[in-house]
């Protein structure tokens, strides 16, 4: 079996900034490198301009783009076929996405959208350059982790990502049931899974597989769509998506969903088999060896349940970004002095160093490398005070 790839996705409304590499065919942003750079000493990488995910994984943010013509339209109909292609993210594109402009339902429609097992984010962010490319300002994505510290892992990436539309909670997913009916049009749980698709990447994901972890995770795969599924508009969208190959958590528990929840089915489509992406009963898997990256599995339906409406949702507590992510934000209109660093600074940085920077007007700066802001800084004159949160830093020498 040939080694496991390498693969990051570019973010458009930082420029499209990051290393080159082949064309991830399903993913218009998504590049494989011929190797695997030291991302830690990329400021680029820290700025948010890219995001490293397995390729594999890019295909549910290819799925979920294929029938974002159901938010728009409340139709299960196809919105594209084939590859995606390439694109220039030529700065134009960039300003009419964000204009706010496309709406699809209305430009004072919003799209609400939860991503329910989102860490540590790779998909959070595939989404939100997704809604923010088709629905301009007019979304609402929240992404949610259960588990604590994995939380915070998603919070610090979607600030690098810079999406202000992006709402990160920590919440289980009956919380969002009880609270929440009817609100999402569309739903992406990449649930946790017994995860034999991660075998070549992972030697605790075989000693951790056994008959038995199959059954406790395709039980614990119905608990969480049943409790989440109450919030999901009638007529809305689910993404289900894992990291396995084994039926009784992807096909079988789709079908049991559609089946006992209340939808219907959306017919998969056989493409990239050039590729090596396979056709299932429900849906498409991509197993390790035969496609670039790991293993990964995608279906996707429509709820036909009928599906009352919380007057008020109560939306569980976000988790609170810390003042410096107010400056990674995309369309950040500088609210102070931009200073740029280079390379050996920038580390330094984000290293959390104090900087010497004498040439910098003195009070709150904002920290840059080629033009991407990295975070805040108090320029006293003798020194700088460096503002970068402390779960930011880079832990190795620089």
């Amino acid at each position: 079996m040939p080694p496991f790839s390498t693969a990051i996705r570019l973010n458009p409304f930082k420029g499209c900034e990051g290393p080159e590499g082949e064309p991830v065919a399903w993913s218009r942003y998504g590049r494989i490198l011929s190797e695997r750079p030291n991302f830690t000493l990329d400021p680029l990488f820290h700025a948010g301009c890219y995001y490293v995910q397995d390729s594999s994984a890019m295909y549910v943010g290819y799925i979920f783009r294929k029938y974002i013509a159901a938010l728009k339209t409340g139709s299960a109909e196809s919105a594209s076929t084939g590859a995606e292609g390439l694109s220039t993210c030529a700065a134009e594109k960039s300003s009419a996405a964000t204009s706010g402009k496309k709406g699809g339902k209305g430009t004072d429609a919003v799209i609400r959208v939860l991503d329910l097992c989102a860490a540590p984010g790779g998909k959070t962010s595939d989404l939100s350059t997704s809604l923010r490319e088709s629905f301009g300002e007019n979304f609402c994505l929240i992404a949610n982790e259960v588990i604590k510290s994995r939380a915070a892992a998603l919070k610090d990436n979607v600030a690098r990502w810079g999406d202000p539309n992006v709402v990160v909670t920590s919440a289980d997913p009956a919380v969002f049931g009880r609270n929440m009916t009817g609100c999402f049009d569309a739903i992406v749980a990449d649930v946790p899974c017994s995860g034999e698709g991660m075998f070549r990447k992972s030697r605790k994901a075989v000693e951790d597989w056994s008959p038995a972890t199959v059954d406790l995770c395709a039980a614990r795969q119905k608990r969480i769509l049943g409790d989440v599924w109450p919030t999901l508009k009638e007529g809305g969208l689910l993404v289900y998506s894992t990291c396995t190959y084994e039926d009784k958590e992807n096909d079988d528990n789709l079908e049991w969903a559609a089946d006992t929840l209340g939808g219907e089915i959306i017919r998969p489509e056989n493409e990239f088999a050039e590729y090596g992406v396979r056709l299932t009963r429900h849906g498409n898997l991509l197993k390790a060896g035969e496609v670039p990256g790991e293993g990964q599995w995608v279906g996707a339906l429509r709820k036909t349940a009928s599906s009352p409406v919380t007057k008020k949702p109560i939306i569980p507590s976000p988790l609170a970004l810390e003042e410096s992510d107010r400056v990674l934000a995309i369309n950040y209109v500088p609210e102070y002095p931009v200073v740029e660093l280079e390379l050996s600074d920038a580390l330094k940085y984000l290293h959390r160093d104090a900087l010497y920077l004498p040439d910098a007007p003195k009070g709150l700066i904002i920290a840059a490398y080629k033009s991407h802001p990295l975070g805040l800084a108090k320029n006293l004159g003798t020194r700088c005070n460096n503002l970068l949160p402390k779960g930011r830093r880079i832990l190795m020498d620089v």
